[in-house]
């Protein structure tokens, strides 16, 4: 019965009136998609949401501490748990790097679209003169899975390394060696984690965001071969091709470049208040 099922959806999806209706043709994906990859259509209940420093140095890290604030504020507003898991931090306190777990069934399908390069063009508080900087930050959000998940993970998979916990500015706080580092072999995927107390808690979570990280791309790929079957094709997204622009000076607007949202309200939409845009998002 599925069989003819994926036929008949194969078929819907290779009409060139397919994406006229843009509600029905993501209700017929998402149903291939579950009877294509019954085990992928488990609820995730958690995902990982990392932020990292791009072209634009002190102001780039100070950019992507402005977008983890962001990021809180609207995780604290919808009052879903959160954990910072890895953090590289700068002695302005900004932030090199930055990942976080978040804990709700909601939070994959409401922040996956966050995903890319994010660009911000304001005057520098790190200049002396107060020249315009631009600066980039990407952002990362992928599903954590538990190990019932379709992913399955052995020894043999990955590579383990054990280092030194740090805090802010790369302090020691920790001397025993409980930080734990993977590396899956085949993609070169790597997880690092350092916020449990003990090597075997922090190989847990690892593992879990390791298995998120391979069910992202296994989803990416998929989803790139149900694209094919239409008359669009996704747009890649690369570094330096920001998938949204955050402008404080000379005047002040957030744009998306995909859904075409914008709102002059640059503060409040840094404030948190970014579920309008993850909306105009959700409905395309």
């Amino acid at each position: 019965m599925s069989d003819d099922r994926l036929k008949e959806l194969e078929s819907l999806m290779a009409s060139p009136l397919f994406w006229e209706n843009s509600e029905e043709a993501k209700r017929i994906v998402n149903e291939y998609q579950s009877l294509k990859n019954p085990e992928s259509a488990q609820t995730i209940s958690a995902v990982e949401l990392s932020i990292i420093a791009g072209a634009g140095g002190v102001d780039a890290e100070d950019w992507a501490s402005m977008l983890y604030d962001m990021y809180r504020k609207y995780i604290e507003k919808k009052k879903w748990l959160y954990e910072i898991h890895d953090i590289a931090q700068n002695e302005h306190k900004g932030y090199r790097h930055i990942s976080i777990t978040i804990t709700h069934k909601d939070a994959y399908n409401n922040l996956m679209h966050e995903s890319g390069v994010h660009r911000l063009v304001r005057n520098s508080p790190f200049n002396a003169k107060g020249l315009r900087q631009t600066s980039f930050a990407l952002v990362d959000v992928v599903p954590q899975l538990s190990p019932m998940g379709n992913i399955q993970l052995t020894e043999a998979d990955y590579n383990m390394q054990f280092t030194n916990s740090g805090g802010p500015g790369g302090q020691n706080v920790n001397k025993r060696e409980t930080a734990v580092q993977l590396t899956h072999i085949h993609t070169g995927i790597s997880v690092r984690v350092e916020s449990e107390r003990s090597q075997a808690q922090n190989k847990e979570r690892a593992l879990a965001i390791l298995r998120g990280k391979l069910y992202a791309q296994m989803e990416k790929e998929h989803k790139q071969k149900v694209s094919e079957l239409s008359t669009t094709s996704g747009k890649k997204i690369e570094w330096g091709s920001q998938i949204r622009n955050y402008i404080l000076h000379p005047y002040q607007l957030v744009k998306d470049t995909r859904s075409k949202y914008e709102t002059h309200n640059a503060e409040n939409f840094l404030d948190g208040n970014i579920d309008d845009c993850i909306q105009s998002l959700q409905s395309q």
